[in-house]
């Protein structure tokens, strides 16, 4: 299990984000304890940043993609999952689907529907509206085969080739990703209105009938 928690998280304006209260835990307690089945933890931190969690860790690097081949490079497993610690709650069910496929294709992320009209924004007028159907919005964590992943990092390592997340590294060598079914819990906290909703789910989370 690999998290990348060097970011500094700009929009939402706390500093890092990683170390962001939420319920009582930073997201990135809430991240190590969602992943406390997992064989093996890896957390990449900022440079001269600790963690109380008795957990391997590596330092981050300037950029999320840096701090993820650093993470790769650590590792051990023959499949690793890339999560955003920025996503606390951690839904297994989702977890074990995307396994599944990361089993038998190498390479695979979590996604779900979008809810919402989608329309192409025309000087700040509603323009042509584009089909959700045929889109998805990406979430982690997203899994490979741990030699597909490190090849990925390092042809765009050679190539100074910058992405937002590892599936799009992956796709660069012309490998497939597949998309799994994920969760709508399992939501990035990305701008100050998404603390307000973490909050309240992580008010009823350890109450949640289990399995999630």
């Amino acid at each position: 299990m690999l998290l990348p928690a060097a970011g500094y998280g700009e929009r939402i304006g706390l500093g890092p984000k990683a170390f962001i209260r939420v319920g009582g835990k930073s997201l990135l307690e809430w991240a190590v304890e969602g992943f406390g089945w997992a064989d093996e933890i890896l957390v990449a931190l900022p440079a001269g940043r600790g963690f109380e969690l008795p957990i391997k860790t590596v330092v981050g690097g300037t950029t999320r993609q840096k701090s993820v081949f650093n993470l790769v490079q650590a590792a051990t497993g023959e499949i690793v999952l890339v999560h955003d610690v920025a996503r606390p709650f951690v839904v297994r069910s989702a977890v074990e689907r995307l396994l599944g496929e990361v089993r038998q294709s190498g390479a695979a992320t979590l996604a779900v529907f979008v809810p919402d009209t989608l329309v192409q924004a025309q000087e700040h007028q509603y323009g042509e509206v584009i089909p959700r159907e045929h889109y998805r919005l990406v979430q982690t964590p997203q899994g490979f085969r741990r030699e597909v992943l490190w090849q990925a990092h390092l042809n765009a390592q050679a190539g100074g080739l910058e992405f937002t997340d590892d599936a799009q590294l992956v796709l660069s060598l012309g490998h497939p990703v597949a998309l799994v079914e994920g969760d709508r819990r399992m939501f990035k906290v990305t701008y100050p209105e998404d603390l307000l909703l973490a909050e309240g789910l992580a008010r009823v989370w350890n109450a949640w009938p289990q399995p999630r």
